[in-house]
């Protein structure tokens, strides 16, 4: 991803899906969706157009349907988001935020070691 899309996260539900298998036709997200959203055909297609507006999504004529494939790198998009939410909940401080999850217990031990792993994997 060149430029900064941001996800709502319905568009994050498509995205994953596009992400693991693509292409899908409007069908196939109707239907992977349905369960977990109950979003209309129509729903779908209105917020394909609006990806493919912002770059997320694009689309080759299939034989039947559209097929619509990932335009957007799964981990560029990943990064942005963390970092759209850091700046907007802690400011862009990745300690603060490290500092409120430790000191509020959010953390189980199993993460805490997973922490200390990650951390000690980078020198740290």
């Amino acid at each position: 991803m060149n430029k900064a899309i941001s996800l709502s996260d319905g568009e994050w539900k498509l995205m994953n899906l596009l992400w693991d298998h693509a292409p899908r036709t409007v069908t196939e997200l109707v239907h992977a969706l349905a369960a977990d959203t109950g979003w209309s055909k129509h729903t779908i297609i209105k917020m394909l157009t609006r990806m493919e507006e912002k770059g997320a999504v694009r689309h080759e004529e299939g034989a039947r349907a559209k097929q619509f494939y990932p335009a957007a790198d799964r981990r560029d998009a990943a990064r942005q988001a963390r970092e759209s939410f850091l700046k907007k909940v802690y400011g862009g401080s990745l300690g603060l935020m490290m500092s409120a999850m430790v000191e509020e217990q959010t953390l189980s031990p199993e993460e805490l070691r997973e922490l200390r792993e990650i951390l000690e994997r980078a020198g740290m």
